[in-house]
């Protein structure tokens, strides 16, 4: 079992504040439009609609994930967890990640998806790919704290960034006027499939973690949801990717994910 020094064990107060500070500020910063400053989120991101752009309902998830994301800042900080070697490995990519999001939300409503946005939600996914990867290689049984504190909010987390990086991407693109023209529904639908194929390894050396797969399939359905009846290729797309994750999760729970994620 991997060891750690008493630093690394204890995650430093530094890390504790910065992980409760960061998930408050991502929070905050998605209201700066009701201060006067830019323009929301939606109406940034419908300036810039394309075939693969979620329906509106998806992003209701991001009540849950602020949820979590307190869930876990204040579980982390908790006395008895200070010393958790597990989220002393997980609070610094989990604070990265937090500021990634609250810096997305304020530079996005300041000067719209460009690439800049592309590059910051790639920085705050790489935040919690790593996050991800630790707790795949996690060696220890986890508690049920650590399920439901860590493990289920940074996981989903993850999984919703993956997919809305794709999704900033192609918007970034229309941004800067890239058009794909009479292209567009078989380039959308390619990038639908890359996205599944992306999820689909990610699950299978996470040994099939569920709440990533379960909000990769939220997301799919809701660029089903708008891109399919636009785009038969879009539909067919999103129904590919969302079996590949499917056949993915279970491969990964089979290959040891069902003792490791449930005990």
């Amino acid at each position: 079992m991997t060891t750690y020094s008493t630093r690394d064990q204890s995650g430093g107060a530094l890390a504790r504040i910065a992980v409760i500070v960061f998930a408050v500020l991502q929070i905050l910063t998605p209201m700066l439009p009701e201060l006067g400053l830019g323009r929301s989120i939606g109406e940034r991101s419908d300036s810039v609609r394309t075939l693969i752009t979620p329906a509106g309902w998806a992003f209701s998830i991001w009540g849950a994930l602020y949820t979590g994301s307190i869930v876990f800042a204040v579980y982390q900080a908790l006395p008895a967890q200070r010393a958790n070697p597990l989220l002393a490995r997980l609070r610094w990519p989990a604070a990265g990640a937090f500021a990634g999001n609250a810096v997305w939300a304020a530079y996005t409503q300041v000067f719209g998806l460009s690439v800049i946005s592309s590059a910051i939600i790639l920085f705050t996914l790489a935040c919690l790919l790593t996050i991800y990867r630790r707790l795949a290689a996690w060696n220890a049984p986890f508690s049920a704290g650590e399920r439901w504190c860590a493990i289920l909010p940074l996981a989903a987390l993850a999984s919703w960034l993956t997919a809305a990086s794709i999704v900033n991407i192609a918007a970034s693109l229309r941004f800067h006027g890239v058009e794909a023209g009479e292209a567009a529904p078989l380039i959308a639908a390619a990038v639908v499939v890359v996205g599944g194929v992306i999820a689909s390894l990610a699950l299978i050396r996470g040994r099939g973690n569920p709440p990533y797969a379960l909000v990769f399939l939220w997301a799919l359905s809701a660029i089903y949801a708008v891109g399919g009846p636009q785009a038969g290729a879009v539909a067919a797309a999103a129904g590919i990717a969302a079996l590949l994750v499917i056949v993915a999760t279970v491969l990964g729970l089979r290959r040891g994910g069902l003792s490791h994620w449930f005990g």
